[in-house]
């Protein structure tokens, strides 16, 4: 199982927000320098996300991105305010690894639909899920649809890989949904990551055994509840 340090920036600030709140928010300084203390620690991954790109659309933090992709040997994604093609473009004309489609997925499924098919496996959904519902907008909006339609239209799509949030859990250090990955893993097969309150071995334990592709690991390493090198040696113990 992959382990994703996550780097959520604003501003150009690498910050931490608790259930997505923009009022609750720790600054905790330059991205590349966290990114940078990441891949010593083991990291080969970085989960980045544009939050005021998430909340407003557009790409405002697109040279911190640059940055990341350029200054790391990180396999940098980036999620936030990826609403069309010339935004999936610009960032894997940077280089990225992989660009996440979060409320464009629910809104504009024909822009969905034409990323994947001209990208592939560069393109992943993030699924931000609060009580059964997709919320979209930077967490602000209940989309209205439902987790599993929304899973059985990424799947009829051909999406391959995932990022399903749990917004209840994050940012709060009080373990991750299992339940939640356990019951979209028996149903789907998209490659799916999870997130959202992973902050223990114990948690990374319980992802890994149910065959999860990824955990993102943000506020626990940021802490130090958390080490990121004993989270990759369990994410990878056989």
């Amino acid at each position: 199982m992959i382990i994703f340090p996550a780097t959520d920036i604003i501003g150009g600030r690498a910050v931490r927000l608790v259930r997505g709140d923009y009022d609750q928010m720790t600054d905790y300084g330059d991205p590349v320098e966290h990114a940078l203390r990441f891949q010593a620690a083991g990291a080969e991954y970085l989960h980045a996300v544009d939050l005021e790109g998430a909340r407003d659309g557009g790409t405002p933090n697109f040279e911190t991105v640059k940055a990341l992709v350029e200054q790391t040997a990180l396999r940098v994604e980036i999620g936030g305010g990826v609403r069309d093609m010339a935004t999936v473009e610009k960032y894997i004309g940077a280089g990225v690894f992989r660009v996440i489609v979060g409320t464009a997925a629910v809104t504009d499924p024909a822009f969905l639909e034409e990323a994947v098919g001209r990208y592939g496996e560069k393109i992943a959904v993030g699924a931000d899920i609060r009580d059964g519902n997709v919320s979209i907008k930077g967490w602000r909006s209940d989309s209205g649809l439902g987790v599993y339609e929304f899973f059985d239209r990424l799947q009829a799509l051909g999406v391959k890989t995932v990022i399903c949030t749990d917004i209840s859990k994050d940012g709060l250090l009080s373990g991750t949904n299992v339940e939640l990955y356990r019951d979209l893993s028996s149903r789907y097969s998209v490659d799916i990551t999870a997130s959202g309150g992973v902050s223990t071995l114990a948690d990374i334990i319980s992802l890994r055994e149910m065959g999860l592709y990824g955990a993102i690991v943000g506020k626990a390493i940021y802490t130090g509840d958390l080490s990121l090198t004993a989270a990759i040696a369990t994410a990878n113990d056989k």
